[in-house]
């Protein structure tokens, strides 16, 4: 069987590990019109105070509260999350379960114009298509790359490394994939803490297929084994491990 806690060649693409003291969020505003149970305003954090934030007290509130978080946005019922005949929002969902995790994944980022702005230290207002536009997974996967440093991420390098992370301290895990073809889809998925019900996949101790929730063209709350090691397709050019607390 294929050695999955071995990263493949494609990881070894450039990675910028030092955080860029000048860079910045692209964050719009809450918006009433973004809600769970509507397709609109997807690109705004949910304006909803019932959903709740993930508790930072310590390791055991914060498992706890990404719990309550998944149990709450239910990827596999909400209307936000459903795939459309001209989509599917892995990436949506990945940017609310982070937002209310209280951690920076962009589902807007800064066009090309704006960012030159932004790193010049020029103080600049995030605008929907006309400062920022939407971030697919494929670009999420570059973006991690070369930004994911600066807003606290962590590069991991394997299945079993994540999810030890994540089940110890009750932080984020993020799989994103990126599309050999460019302008197709790729995926983003949040790896997250095993619970007494729901268990990522071993082999031998170790983890192979990790605890995942996810919107896709399937969505699920939580899975392990029904989708595999995914990110190894050969729809895929590289993926991404990345960490966060």
């Amino acid at each position: 069987m294929e050695n999955h806690t071995v990263p493949p060649a494609s990881l070894t693409l450039v990675d910028n590990p030092i955080p860029n003291s000048k860079i910045r969020k692209a964050d719009l505003l809450p918006d009433s019109e973004s809600r769970l149970d509507s397709a609109e305003m997807k690109e705004k954090p949910i304006d909803d105070s019932t959903i709740p934030y993930r508790d930072l007290k310590n390791a055991g509130s914060k498992k706890e509260s990404i719990g309550q978080i998944i149990d709450k946005l239910n990827v596999e019922a909400n209307i936000r999350y459903q795939r459309t005949v001209e989509d599917t929002y892995c990436n949506v969902y990945s940017y609310d379960y982070c937002y209310f995790s209280q951690v920076y994944l962009p589902t807007v980022w800064w066009t090309a114009e704006s960012l030159e702005k932004v790193l010049k230290g020029q103080e600049i207002e995030a605008v929907f298509e006309q400062t920022v536009d939407r971030i697919y997974s494929s670009a999420i996967h570059d973006w991690f790359l070369e930004w994911g440093a600066s807003f606290g991420w962590e590069r991991m390098h394997s299945a079993d490394e994540i999810q030890n992370k994540v089940n110890i301290n009750g932080g984020i895990g993020i799989i994103c994939a990126k599309r050999k073809i460019k302008g197709l889809s790729g995926h983003i998925v949040p790896v997250v803490p095993e619970t007494d019900v729901h268990k990522a996949y071993r082999e031998n101790g170790i983890v192979v297929y990790p605890l995942q929730s996810q919107a896709g063209k399937l969505n699920y709350n939580y899975f392990s084994e029904v989708r595999k090691d995914w990110w190894n397709d050969e729809l895929y050019s590289s993926y991404v491990f990345y960490y966060h607390d």
